[in-house]
């Protein structure tokens, strides 16, 4: 299980940070004069270089947001008007596509990105403008949510792109555009004018993840250990009723695919922190506020607990955890993820969600004065956030496009390289990882200068 430095805090971080921003400038650049839109969105790198890998083109608001990301922090002009002019040329079509479940991730951390900054003053931005990027995540959210399945018993999801039977774990973070499109006022319109709040399909999805895709140590079936996460779950659509869990992406229904695990951690503590901005009339109709902030951190709590107690001591996690050949590790929990065993990948993408996850629960647990719970789960964030912020995770390869490495696409399907030489993939970066190692980083380095935490809805 992760061994958490206590000694910790963001500010003894601030040497790493600079160096992980200095870095990252570099591979966005590299990237960016490199890269040839024709080509289709850059995914992961293979022998250091980014590649692209049809599937759905989810990982273009990473390109794209990590460079304003990067202005966020540094103030390069340059990250600035690469992000800006690639938004407005590039993401359109992200804003009304209607066969994926991956707008949060593609449009708010562009439009997103964009929008805050300019209300915080960080740019030059017209009326005009600032109503675009806002226009922009109110269509977004509405186009997301209307992307709906609904249960008996006043359940229902956003539906994944395998159809309307199917849940992921992933969709959660995707949320934040409804938040934010709710936050703007905006509604989705059905048949017959019927107003279809923003807010309810957010609670309702996110209660329905929490009741199928996430274990808590009821009984519910064999496997049923608290904190646990199924990648997808299926429903019968016939009756709404459901028939199983399912997994994309991991080794089976009844393991834990460590980078969905992530995005719960991260998606429901996020979400708790908007959720807390909320005022008792906005969610009286879902229980009361009390009620539903209780449900969304019984749900953190339970998946964060479970990542410190099956990943290694340094906080990154193989890529499942029930991965076939974990046992030909021996103890493999108690000492530092290795990345490069014969065996089984680890996935730094996943340590790099789920350690944001951890710091922003800490930081709600701190507002509802729970110190030691928020002591405990910040220090387990500082401790993935050091070792992801050094080698063998940071990318210092001049050459090499990515800027954190040992990261895991699909590892059933068999798109990772695997370097001549080696049986299981390693060495190589994916757009979502560094996005959201730089959100980390970005994360911490407000908290060092004991500013507002960065959130999606407010920078």
């Amino acid at each position: 299980m992760i061994r958490s430095d206590l000694s910790l805090s963001p500010s003894a971080l601030d040497r790493d940070l600079d160096r992980l921003f200095a870095l990252s400038a570099t591979k966005i650049e590299l990237l960016q004069r490199s890269w040839d839109p024709r080509q289709g969105t850059p995914v992961f790198t293979v022998e250091g270089r980014y590649t692209s890998r049809g599937w759905t083109e989810w990982t273009q608001g990473f390109q794209f947001g990590s460079a304003l990301l990067q202005f966020a922090a540094t103030g390069d002009q340059h990250m600035l008007a690469f992000g800006r002019n690639a938004t407005r040329e590039h993401m359109a079509t992200h804003v009304s596509h209607i066969g994926v479940h991956d707008h949060g991730f593609n449009n708010v951390s562009t439009y997103g990105t964009l929008y805050h900054l300019a209300r915080a003053g960080r740019f030059d931005c017209s009326e005009g403008e600032l109503q675009f990027y806002q226009l922009a995540l109110k269509l977004s959210g509405a186009v997301q949510a209307a992307r709906w399945t609904d249960l008996p018993e006043g359940q229902g999801y956003i539906y994944s792109f395998n159809g309307p039977h199917s849940l992921f774990a992933d969709t959660i973070r995707s949320l934040r555009v409804l938040a934010l499109s709710h936050a703007f006022g905006h509604c989705l319109m059905g048949e017959r004018d019927r107003r279809l709040s923003l807010l309810q399909r957010l609670v309702q999805h996110a209660d329905t993840t929490a009741r199928y895709n996430v274990y808590f140590g009821q009984g519910r079936d064999a496997y049923d250990v608290r904190g646990r996460v199924a990648h997808e779950s299926v429903f019968n659509l016939n009756d709404g009723s459901y028939r199983c869990p399912s997994s994309q992406q991991g080794y089976s229904p009844f393991t834990t695919w460590t980078r969905g695990l992530a995005w719960i951690i991260c998606g429901y503590a996020e979400q708790l922190a908007f959720l807390d901005t909320r005022s008792e009339a906005d969610l009286a109709p879902f229980g009361g506020k009390p009620a539903v902030l209780e449900r969304f951190l019984a749900t953190a709590t339970a998946c964060a607990d479970f990542y410190l107690e099956h990943t290694p001591t340094d906080g990154v996690p193989y890529w499942d955890t029930g991965a076939p050949g974990l046992h030909r590790l021996g103890d493999y929990l108690n000492r530092p993820a290795d990345p490069f065993n014969e065996y089984e990948p680890v996935d730094s993408s996943a340590a790099a969600i789920a350690g944001q996850g951890l710091v922003r629960l800490a930081l709600f647990l701190q507002g509802r004065q729970q110190s030691e719970a928020a002591a405990r789960y910040l220090a387990a964030g500082l401790t993935v956030a050091r070792t992801l912020l050094n080698e063998p995770y940071l990318s210092t390869a001049p050459g090499h496009q990515g800027l954190l490495l040992h990261t895991v696409y699909h590892r059933p399907a068999g798109w990772d390289h695997v370097p001549a030489g080696r049986r299981v993939p390693c060495g190589e970066s994916c757009q979502w990882g560094d996005y959201h190692l730089l959100e980390l980083a970005l994360l911490l380095r407000t908290l060092a200068e004991s500013r507002s935490p960065y959130t999606f809805f407010g920078l």
